[in-house]
């Protein structure tokens, strides 16, 4: 039998896997500045919200807007500093599970475990793309080791850790509600991962103080990103029991951890009937996944709702290639080409064609050539305001216009809004006219007796968004009135 390693063997592997997770960094970072992709309609979103900071927003809890507001504050608002607190955000989380593995099992599983969660394909796109899943996982993952830390010791330090953990969770996405549900369900079936009252009174307490202004702020907007969420999660509607959707949302898990990641993560589960370090991973994870594969049996799933889960899973998928070398290689080989292939391709995003001819990042192009296009239509017609009720298009409004002078506006609407510009930048009555832009073949439903004129039309051949867009220079009086 090998003889285990020494405590000065550890810590050097230990800091191996921190260097490991920190050249996987560095890499995302220094392709950052030359990436052509435009900025995705979330991602704009998400950047807006940050101009506008507030406790809440009409679809996600406000962390993200508050983060991209600090990066752009500190280096201006272009696509870098938007950007980069992703992978630098990932790479934190990435510590925090070569933290959990280390404690749960040991020094190698930790840092390899931390490498492997900075390589799965899900975090090597999540380092790309503005999402609140980024700041999410990692406070599920400093949650975890807080709670790891409780069940082996009481202490108030972590106890407060863990509620800040929590509530700032769910200031980045109401899907961190996961982690209580499941650490509670760990408590009640492992008696080895339960916290003391105390500090689990603690950590609620903490929780609740954190996410408090953002329950108020709901409250004060007629609960409008609760209503959002539940609508988005097809809370409420009618169940329709369709076995579609099911493949789709296991066969994304396998593509956000990688194929045999996650294949050794289901083949880890069974040894979660004998407890122990691979019973708590699996009730911190297989819950969730069960979960979403039931609402995934009524309505459509996304992957990446089940993002929490994989903190554990990649942990559990560690120890069972932990000592199968070829495994464990071809895991690290598939997850670090897509590692070094993702960021690459964004170089090329307004070249790189797929056999077909479109362009492979398709959806990340084009989305402000549309804008510009709109403003000089705009001023050659004299007009000083756009407007539009494509949530699309004005996203990218409100970025790539934003020192353009022009008023931008939503299209006003009747009932619930569809989106966080019709709630707080909706158009307002007034005389004159307005540009509206759409890619609707309909125009809008004006007042009797006035009619909008086309001054132009074009299909874009290239990007997002290939249908046809129009220009309509439409009075204010359509909507509102003379």
């Amino acid at each position: 039998m090998r003889p285990s390693p020494g405590p000065e063997a550890q810590a050097r592997v230990f800091r191996l896997g921190l260097a490991g997770i920190a050249l996987v960094t560095l890499w995302r970072v220094a392709l950052l500045p030359f990436d052509r992709a435009d900025l995705y309609v979330d991602e704009a979103q998400y950047w807006f919200w940050g101009q506008e900071l507030a406790w809440g927003y009409y679809s996600k809890p406000p962390l993200i807007g508050w983060i991209l507001r600090l990066s752009t504050a500190i280096g201006g608002d272009g696509l870098f500093w938007i950007r980069l607190p992703l992978p630098l955000i990932h790479a934190g989380t990435a510590v925090l599970v070569a933290l959990i593995g280390r404690r749960l099992a040991d020094a190698r599983t930790g840092a390899l475990a931390g490498v492997g969660f900075a390589t799965v394909p899900g975090v090597a796109l999540g380092s790309l793309l503005v999402s609140t899943d980024t700041p999410m996982l990692f406070c599920f993952a400093l949650a975890m080791l807080a709670q790891i830390q409780l069940a082996a010791r009481r202490s108030p330090g972590w106890a407060l850790t863990l509620g800040a953990a929590v509530g700032t969770g769910m200031l980045a996405k109401y899907a961190m509600i996961y982690f209580p549900l499941a650490a509670i369900l760990a408590a009640l079936l492992m008696p080895r991962s339960r916290i003391s009252w105390r500090d689990a009174g603690v950590a609620a307490l903490v929780a609740l103080a954190v996410l408090a202004p953002n329950l108020w702020w709901n409250l004060d907007n007629g609960f409008t990103t609760l209503r959002h969420t539940a609508e988005n999660a097809s809370l409420g509607a009618e169940a329709r029991l369709s076995l579609g959707g099911m493949p789709e949302f296991w066969g994304g898990q396998f593509a956000v951890s990688g194929p045999i990641l996650f294949a050794a993560y289901l083949a880890g589960l069974p040894r979660a009937r004998g407890g122990g370090v691979a019973g708590y991973l699996a009730l911190m994870s297989a819950p969730i996944f069960l979960a979403l594969s039931a609402q995934a049996l009524r309505a459509e799933v996304n992957a990446n709702w089940a993002a929490t889960a994989h903190v554990a899973a990649v942990v559990l998928g560690i120890l069972v290639l932990r000592n199968r070398r070829g495994w464990l290689i071809a895991s690290f080989a598939v997850n670090l080409a897509v590692t070094i292939a993702l960021p690459l391709t964004t170089l090329f995003a307004d070249s790189l064609r797929l056999g077909s001819g479109d362009l492979l990042l398709a959806r990340y192009v084009g989305r402000a050539d549309v804008s510009r296009r709109a403003a000089e239509i705009a001023r050659r017609e004299g007009l000083d305001t756009l407007v539009s009720g494509d949530r699309a298009i004005l996203a990218d409004f409100f970025y790539t216009l934003r020192d353009s002078g022009l008023v931008l506006r939503a299209e006003p609407t009747k009932g619930f809004p569809p989106h966080h510009y019709a709630q707080k930048h909706p158009l307002t009555p007034g005389g004159g006219d307005v540009l509206l832009v759409t890619r609707s073949l309909d125009g809008p439903a004006c007042a009797p007796g006035i009619t909008p004129r086309e001054v132009a039309r074009w299909t874009p051949t290239d990007g997002y968004s290939k249908r046809e867009i129009r220009a309509l220079r439409v009075p204010r009086a359509c909507w509102f009135g003379s």
